[in-house]
């Protein structure tokens, strides 16, 4: 009887290690950021959002355009004067992520989405007793409530910026606003797209390399129907009782679009 050599014992073993295997699940795909929008201001121009809406009432036109590229960011001048089609209001605003022409990104129920940039608030834009939102999540169309805003609210006669889901009555973060104003800051907003409790967001300001607010809120509805579109720019009432309401712009850049997948 001949003694089974060496090689294929180690054969054998090997075999049944990998048939072993063979019958395990495959390992579960770690889901990581992958960037989706990244316009340029001086390449792209407008072009880089899906809707410009600039005096869409045709309220100011000696002050048009409100929105344009300047060097490497986006502008968005506010008058006093300017009026919206509702003319209890102003409003300097664009909308979507644009990714080419005739081309934009959806963000549709159970996805997850990022969006990050640099942005600068002068003191002129300052934050009143009615609704000053210098970002808006909406479904598309006309007369839809905002599911989330970013927003510069006077509270018991203090100027804050805060993060807030409308329609609940959800506060996320608020944290003072003047430290803020004269410089750049960077905003990092996150949104998992989902009806009933299956929706949630996150909220982090920097201030160069501390981290001003980080706040998150989970089991909260963020879909109206359809699809979520972003909106940055300048909507404001004009019901402020502050006195707060002055000629005004608000620069966007380094604008960057990720999502989860």
């Amino acid at each position: 009887m001949t003694n089974p050599s060496r090689r294929a014992l180690l054969g054998a073993a090997l075999g049944g290690a990998v048939a072993a295997t063979a019958g395990l699940p495959a390992t579960a795909h770690a889901a990581s950021w992958k960037l989706r929008w990244s316009p340029s201001a001086s390449g792209d121009g407008l072009g880089a959002f899906e809707t410009v809406e600039d005096d869409r009432a045709d309220s100011h036109p000696a002050g048009q355009p409100h929105i344009f590229a300047e060097g490497d960011n986006f502008r968005f001048n506010m008058h006093t004067v300017d009026r919206d089609t509702a003319t209890d209001r102003q409003r300097q605003e664009v909308t979507g992520l644009r990714t080419g022409s005739g081309s934009y990104l959806k963000w549709l129920p159970g996805e997850t989405w990022r969006v990050t940039y640099r942005m600068y608030i002068p003191d002129s834009l300052k934050a009143t007793t009615s609704f000053t939102h210098i970002m808006q999540m909406k479904q598309p169309g006309n007369g839809t409530s905002p599911i989330v805003v970013q927003s510069l609210r006077r509270v018991s006669g203090v100027q804050t910026i805060e993060l807030k889901l409308p329609v609940a009555d959800i506060l996320v973060g608020r944290t003072d606003l003047e430290p803020l104003q004269n410089k750049w800051i960077d905003v990092d907003f996150r949104i998992t797209i989902g009806d009933g409790t299956s929706g949630s967001v996150r909220w982090i300001l920097k201030d160069g390399s501390s981290t001003v607010i980080d706040r998150s809120k989970s089991g909260v509805d963020t879909l109206l129907a359809d699809r979520v579109r972003p909106k940055w720019g300048i909507y404001r009432s004009l019901g402020d009782t502050s006195g707060s309401l002055r000629d005004t712009h608000l620069l966007l850049t380094g604008m960057r679009g990720h999502q989860l997948v």
